[in-house]
């Protein structure tokens, strides 16, 4: 060793160090302990005898934390936003800076065998910053080294020695960019909602109360499968099932009906009636078409982690251990790959040569070495790493079964379906008309299996039609009316919820694991096993997301986090400054705390009607629009409407609510509420009181109101105005505000009256009154307004000849306004 020059080699794992050594060296190396294990050996390097140390960090050196000042809870989480930020050793006891530092006293050289993707990237200046203060390097010449290699193999390891490279300054800034983002803006979050809601309310069991700006949207997709699913409405469908008989074939033949189904029983009869009454079904048509199913392109993280959670019940999180574990071990590529297309130059050949001989999939192996073999199909190289594939032959037995050979045995398979021949079968469809109604059936016979022979559980059926002839009548078996009704989706699948974090850019190929990951643990959502891994969101994860969208749905929704993940890409081509992006993107979600501060009684609304036990004791009042269920009339104050299925508050007016004969609002379908303020009544929809559709609508407030809920534009209102108030009507006008108009109390008799909706007035009608109506129609030539009709008791009317009805206007008749008095209500306050 004396006198050597000395190269250091640095991996991210100690297994990896281990097995780096063993291809350098030829598996002559020496291992001893130090911080980390150390695996020493003489190797030529530049044209010089080098000595050689190969050792590993365990995954990030550093993480990125605030300082000592602003860890405590009780500071003002706003500051966090501009709060500095420092680099500490991610595992202290581990002492890997200090083990770095006494490895690398006086080397010549650094070799990084850190993982090729951005996490390693800045792991590598992780490892220089540690190693480099304390390096010998000869003047004038490069001294730190990055190895690029995609596959744990002699090969791979021996071609990345020669065309070792530099290490990626911007793609580490990339990730040092995306540290930050998610520390300020998720410590921020997280602790001012677990110090607002904690201890609040004596049902909700979390001890932490958690933000992530990526960990949310993915948590938003399930919680929006699952209001789907809550608010869906059963609808009646019936559908025709008729077999034909087929002498040729000799078996009967199920058909397919055109229209599908329809939502009537009646018409479905008539359609059964019709069919029967034929007896026979005409061949109208025969279509026969070569088709072909594809071969799959090469395989990349994201399509891995939905095979695995679809169809070896086993979670992205854990699939990407075990597949880490197959790399380590040298028995498939790099796991965490975006690309889909193999890149020029891919040993195609080289990498299904070492799966000839296997006892699985041997056989076709060499069959397609022996001139079968195909080119891939496109796919999309992103330019990271090749698609995944297998490194060496493994069996069963050797693995020892389990995960481990089942994501290499689907890894191999797919590799070896990528470059075999495309699936080709016949395709064969009938069209059949009986009662004038169309039907069809179809078959299909396979011609060449393809790549479905080593992948056959994607194996097309082979299922011929048969010789089924234009013109032919066959035979009807069976005719049969069947009900069935329509049913909502099911819960996300974990292979669904990957697709659209990965559409949606959601994380990485690398970090969607553990997104999902983090909202199991943190009990937003359980993953049922049985059924393909279905992700429920809990009540606390449905809260969350509903509440985040009462105050600001970008919070919750995958754009903003979308947008960030675009701003970090340009940040790792080097078209950004990582600076401004970092100051700009910080600024914005700043703006976005604040106003979530200053709203965060919206989501604790739903917080109360979800975990505060008094307010589950409501009782069901009014139908919610959304899901036609029940809302729950919470009367302790702030009195309000809760929807238990939507997860939604509606805020009420302080006073009395009563229902509207079950009358519907004509624009959002919520059943119509009566609120009585005093002495006055208005008519009241939920919905359109917390979210006003029109401009002047009034907005929730837990005070009185003076006048009614809504303004003149909306329809129930309308329906009831005939004039301008002559109080307030004018006035408001000239303030820049809707006058108040007089609308016919819609409670009616004993004693009829007009309100405003504006101010406190009360125009009543004597009692010689029997009934009063409103109609469009009816308007006062001389002032424009609307007449109402007054129906006077026969007894008591003031018409000549005995006449009870009268069509007149309240502001111009005189016979009208001798019967009405004008008060002040009762109950008038603030609001309005």
């Amino acid at each position: 060793m004396s006198g050597l020059p000395v190269v250091l080699c640095v991996a991210e794992k100690p297994s990896l160090a281990a097995s780096i050594a063993g291809f350098l060296s030829e598996g002559k190396h020496r291992s001893r302990r130090g911080g980390q294990e150390v695996h020493e050996f003489e190797r030529d390097f530049n044209g010089a005898r080098c000595h050689f140390k190969v050792t590993a960090v365990i995954g990030h050196v550093l993480s990125i934390d605030f300082p000592a000042k602003f860890q405590s809870w009780d500071l003002d989480p706003a500051i966090l936003f501009d709060a500095p930020v420092q680099k500490k050793e991610a595992t202290p006891k581990a002492r890997v800076v200090e083990h770095l530092e006494r490895e690398a006293k006086g080397a010549s050289h650094l070799i990084l065998w850190l993982d090729c993707d951005r996490e390693g990237e800045n792991i590598c200046f992780e490892v220089i910053d540690a190693c480099a203060p304390v390096m010998r390097p000869n003047r004038g010449n490069t001294f730190v080294h990055r190895a690029k290699f995609s596959a744990v193999s002699k090969e791979s390891i021996e071609r990345a020695m020669r065309t070792l490279g530099a290490p990626n300054r911007d793609e580490a800034l990339a990730v040092d960019a995306r540290q930050e983002l998610d520390l300020k803006v998720g410590v921020a979050f997280t602790r001012f909602q677990t110090r607002f809601f904690q201890g609040r309310y004596s049902h909700l069991d979390a001890s932490v109360i958690s933000y992530g700006p990526c960990q949310t949207p993915t948590l938003n997709f399930a919680v929006q499968r699952h209001l789907e699913i809550v608010s869906h409405t059963p609808e009646d469908f019936w559908s025709l099932h008729v077999e034909v008989r087929s002498a040729s074939l000799g078996k009967t033949l199920v058909t397919r009906w055109e229209r599908e189904r329809v939502f009537d029983a009646d018409v479905g009869e008539m359609f059964r009636s019709m069919v029967a009454g034929d007896q026979h079904a005409l061949v109208e048509s025969v279509e026969e078409t070569e088709e072909f199913k594809r071969r799959p392109a090469g395989l990349n993280t994201v399509d891995l982690l939905k095979a695995a959670s679809a169809g070896m019940g086993m979670g992205a999180h854990r699939a990407m251990q075990v597949a880490e574990r197959l790399y380590i071990q040298g028995l498939i590529s790099y796991p965490r790959t975006e690309s889909t297309a193999y890149p020029p130059g891919f040993d195609l050949k080289g990498t299904l040569k070492a799966q000839r001989g296997h006892p699985d999939w041997g056989e076709w192996v060499e069959e397609l070495l022996t001139g079968s073999m195909t080119k891939p199909r496109g796919g999309k190289d992103e330019g990271d790493h090749p698609p995944i594939t297998p490194v060496r032959s493994a069996t069963e037995s050797a693995l020892g079964g389990g995960e481990a050979w089942r994501l290499y045995d689907f890894v191999a398979r797919h590799f070896i379906a990528s470059v075999s021949p495309d699936c080709v079968y016949v395709s064969r469809r009938a069209t059949l008309v009986a009662g004038g109604e169309r039907f069809r059936v179809s078959g299909q016979t396979v011609i060449a299996p393809g790549w479905t022979t080593v992948m056959p559980h994607r194996a097309v059926e082979d299922n011929p039609l048969g010789e089924i002839e234009r013109g032919e009548s066959l035979p009807i078996a069976t005719v049969e009316l069947r009900q069935g009704a329509t049913s909502p989706p099911p819960y996300l699948s974990e292979a669904e919820l990957i697709g659209l974090m990965e559409r949606n850019g959601i994380g990485t190929d690398a970090s969607i694991p553990t997104h999902i990951n983090n909202i199991e643990s943190r009990k937003y959502v359980k993953i049922q096993s049985q059924g393909g891994r279905r992700v429920v969101p809990t009540d606390l994860g449905v809260t969350l997301v509903q509440g985040y969208h009462r105050i600001d749905p970008e919070l919750a929704l995958p754009a903003v986090r979308s947008h960030v993940e675009k701003q970090l890409d340009m940040i790792a081509t080097g078209k950004a400054d990582h600076e401004s992006i970092v100051r700009h993107t910080l600024a914005q979600f700043a703006a976005k705390f604040r106003n979530f501060v200053d709203q965060i009684e919206r989501m604790d609304t739903l917080f109360e009607a979800s975990f505060d036990p008094t307010c589950s004791s409501g009782k069901p009042f009014s139908k919610c629009g959304r899901c036609l269920r029940y809302m729950r009339l919470v009367s302790t104050r702030p009195q309000r409407l809760y929807c238990p299925t939507q997860e939604e508050v509606l805020e009420l007016p302080t006073g009395t609510v009563k229902l509207y004969n079950n009358r519907e609002c004509q624009l959002c379908g919520f059943e119509l509420l009566l609120y009585q303020n005093g002495n006055r009544t208005y008519p009241m929809c939920p919905w359109c009181f917390n979210h006003p559709p029109f401009a002047g609508g009034s907005k929730p407030t837990k005070g009185l109101m003076s006048g009614a809920p809504h303004p003149r534009a909306h329809p129930i209102v309308d329906a009831l105005v005939v004039c301008p108030c002559p109080e307030c009507g004018e006035d408001d006008k000239l303030k820049g505000r809707e006058g108040g108009w007089l609308m016919l109390e819609p409670v009616g008799g004993p004693r009829w009256k007009f309100v405003c909706t504006g101010c406190a007035l009360v125009v009543k009608l004597n009692d010689s009154v029997h009934r009063v109506t409103v109609d469009k129609l009816d308007v006062c030539g001389a002032c424009g307004a609307r007449c109402p009709t007054v129906i006077y008791h026969k007894d008591r009317t003031p018409l000549a000849g005995g006449e009870t009805a009268h069509v007149a206007c309240l502001a111009c008749d005189d016979l009208l306004n001798s019967s009405i008095e004008l008060a002040r209500g009762r109950g008038a306050a603030r609001g309005g």
